[in-house]
């Protein structure tokens, strides 16, 4: 199983949901395209990334398969810009070295806020890097601006080494995704476990959702970020997180972003974004 620090091994025990009845081994990543290519390599079984790896997923022909959504909050994506920087807003940016992560919301949402702005791929000096790699960059000075996510933004706003330029919040769908790996989807006694696993992880969200404070203090070691900011930041989310069974509109919305990529040249214009979409735990999960 695929998680984020601070993720899934950390939220399902402190809501004494992790009592599994079959194997559990995690593995961290940092971003949603590596998940997606672990699962190509075989190397994953279940894990979870936003619309964009999918659709670079869909364009490559990986051997992946979407078999959920999960909903959650946009609030927590954002580019960000030197603390001392003098840029005020995107079209500052003109120019000027920034930082994304390639095949991420992070690549997706700076292509629409430079599109936004009146900018585009070409008038930017675009630096692709790792999560690890961003951090050390914005910091040193070496990039004017990074798209990123997660807790990254609360890591750098609280050591005072960066702000944000703009949220990316009204830009993405908040739609997520829970992908398999394939070549386990026969099997009757893996499907029964990924539901029941997406089952836990509802109940250890409602769980912390209902209680934040709780969610900071288990949360905040994990990441290293202070307890009350991480505090802040959940209670600033904008939506909470469900795992249901994916939608049409789903693979709608998701075709909207391949086509986003296309436009600027990054995906081509045939790439079979529903061909990723598999029915295989539809009628275990909620609607």
């Amino acid at each position: 199983m695929a998680t984020f620090r601070g993720a899934d091994s950390t939220l399902l025990p402190a809501a004494h949901v992790a009592d599994f009845p079959y194997a559990v081994a995690y593995s961290e990543f940092n971003s949603g395209n590596l998940i997606a290519q672990a699962i190509n390599a075989d190397a994953i079984d279940l894990g979870g990334w936003s619309e964009i790896p999918m659709v670079f997923a869909a364009a490559a022909k990986s051997n992946v398969a979407v078999v959920a959504t999960l909903e959650g909050p946009t609030t927590d994506q954002a580019v960000l810009t030197p603390a001392n920087s003098p840029y005020k807003s995107i079209s500052d940016l003109r120019g000027k070295r920034v930082g994304y992560i390639r095949a991420t919301t992070a690549h997706y949402f700076l292509i629409r806020m430079l599109e936004q702005a009146g900018l585009s791929w070409t008038d930017i000096q675009p630096v692709a890097l790792s999560m690890s790699e961003g951090l050390t960059a914005i910091k040193s000075g070496s990039l004017d601006a990074w798209a990123t996510y997660g807790y990254a933004i609360q890591i750098l706003e609280t050591a005072g080494a960066a702000r944000v330029l703009q949220s990316a919040a009204d830009i993405l769908s908040g739609h997520y995704f829970i992908g398999a790996n394939p070549r386990k989807l026969g099997d009757p006694a893996f499907r029964a476990a990924a539901a029941d696993y997406l089952d836990r992880l509802n109940r250890a969200y409602a769980t912390l959702e209902a209680d934040k404070a709780l969610w900071a203090k288990v949360v905040s070691p994990v990441i290293h970020v202070p307890e009350d900011v991480v505090l802040a930041y959940l209670r600033a989310q904008n939506r909470p997180y469900r795992a249901r069974a994916w939608r049409q509109d789903d693979i709608v919305s998701a075709e909207a972003v391949a086509r986003t990529f296309a436009k600027a040249g990054v995906l081509p214009q045939d790439a079979n974004v529903a061909a990723v979409f598999s029915p295989a735990l539809s009628k275990l999960l909620p609607g």
